[in-house]
């Protein structure tokens, strides 16, 4: 299982004296040149993040969707939950490719778009991304929570189990799809998926299975799933929330 979060727009910087970034330091090092290539394209800017103190990816995003995901906590857990996240998370980033909860990141409203020598950052990252993650994807099912806008940064592959989540939400016999308290049901989902006991899910329907603990808990009201409408598409995992 692999779980793919977004950026988020609320953030904590690190603390005052913390390490700056170390690229080299970061996992998926197959990234590096990359990320110095853009580091360098930035320098100078206002998303220079040279002299930005820096913290573990968990600590500094702080949206509402990781506040409901509660990485922090999920990695001073007891079991299998931290080991758990830091194997099955990854963060999308526009300036760092792809990164895991317990990277050192500086805080960076860098968004998607054009860096004068670099273009833009989807298809710069795109190859590169391929390049580190599908192997990684292979086989597996991957829970894609980000929105629309991080997809141009890494899409799964052909042999990884893709599957997307939407929230809608049920009043009085009519559904209406949720925007962005959306957030805040996809961390709780992926806060479930770390957390619950049991195998891992693989492919969409043991995905269903694990999802519907939310229902059971009451989170939620219910769960439903469509396979892929087209080859290179997500399934669709619906969360529907009262």
């Amino acid at each position: 299982m692999l779980l793919v979060l977004p950026p988020s727009r609320g953030q904590t910087p690190g603390p005052d004296g913390a390490p700056a970034l170390d690229p080299a330091s970061l996992a998926l090092p197959e990234l590096l040149t990359a990320r110095t290539r853009l580091l360098a394209a930035l320098a100078g800017t206002p998303h220079d993040p040279a002299s930005t103190p820096t913290a573990r990816a968990a600590d500094v995003l702080t949206g509402v969707l990781y506040a409901a995901a509660d990485l922090p906590g999920l990695l001073r857990r007891r079991g299998s939950a931290p080991e758990r996240t830091r194997r099955s998370v990854l963060i999308a980033s526009p300036l760092l490719g792809a990164v895991t909860p317990t990277d050192r990141i500086p805080a960076s409203r860098l968004a998607m778009g054009t860096v004068d020598g670099v273009g833009g950052l989807g298809p710069f990252w795109r190859p590169h991304l391929e390049a580190a993650l599908d192997p990684r994807a292979a086989g597996r099912v991957v829970v894609d929570v980000r929105s629309s806008e991080f997809l141009t940064l890494w899409r799964p592959p052909a042999d990884a189990a893709w599957v997307s989540v939407r929230v809608v939400q049920e009043a009085d016999g009519e559904r209406r799809v949720v925007s962005h308290f959306a957030k805040h049901w996809r961390g709780m989902l992926v806060h479930h998926l770390l957390t619950r006991r049991g195998t891992e899910p693989t492919d969409l329907r043991s995905l269903v299975r694990a999802a519907r603990g939310l229902v059971t808990s009451g989170a939620i009201t219910g769960v439903e799933h469509e396979d892929a409408a087209r080859p290179g598409s997500p399934a669709v995992l619906t969360l529907v929330v009262p």
